[in-house]
């Protein structure tokens, strides 16, 4: 029987990423995302209900969330629910969830305060952050000169 595993999240950063190189030269990052949803109860109390994961990138997302990734970004994530035991310093065994992704994708622009910067709200635009977004298929090439002298006659 197949099964899959997937998930995905959008949310925002609970603090800055925490990055770890191994002995092995992989570099690992590890930070937790909020998720929330708002309902009403049925008593017509408006909840928001909010939910913590714990993210792991490997070796070049890690290197991307290292480069761009700052507490309050919002980011989206996806990949892999992982579900590791253990035994602590205390001799007793635990276990932990986390999600391994395998995409991510920056969301929003450039924040005002980053570097020096003051947490006025500027009235100048900022460039936008550059989003990179890893492990998507490159864009299919299309012959534009296929079946014809490559001229403007368009069927549509």
């Amino acid at each position: 029987m197949a099964g899959v595993n997937k998930v995905i999240l959008l949310g925002n950063l609970g603090a800055d990423p925490e990055i770890r190189s191994l002995p092995s030269g992989s570099k690992v990052a590890t930070f937790n995302i909020a998720t929330s949803e708002a309902y009403n109860n049925k008593d017509g109390v408006r909840v928001e209900q909010t939910e913590w994961h714990r993210i792991e990138l490997w070796d070049n997302l890690a290197n991307i969330a290292e480069q761009y990734l700052h507490k309050g970004d919002s980011v989206y994530v996806e990949g892999k629910i992982r579900t590791e035991e253990y035994t602590d310093k205390d001799n007793i065994n635990r276990r932990v969830t986390k999600i391994r992704g395998t995409a991510m994708t920056l969301v929003g622009g450039r924040r005002d305060n980053q570097e020096g910067g003051s947490n006025a709200p500027s009235a100048a635009p900022q460039a936008p952050r550059p989003a990179p977004s890893v492990a998507t298929p490159p864009a299919p090439e299309f012959d534009t000169n296929a079946g014809g002298d490559g001229g403007d006659d368009l069927p549509f």
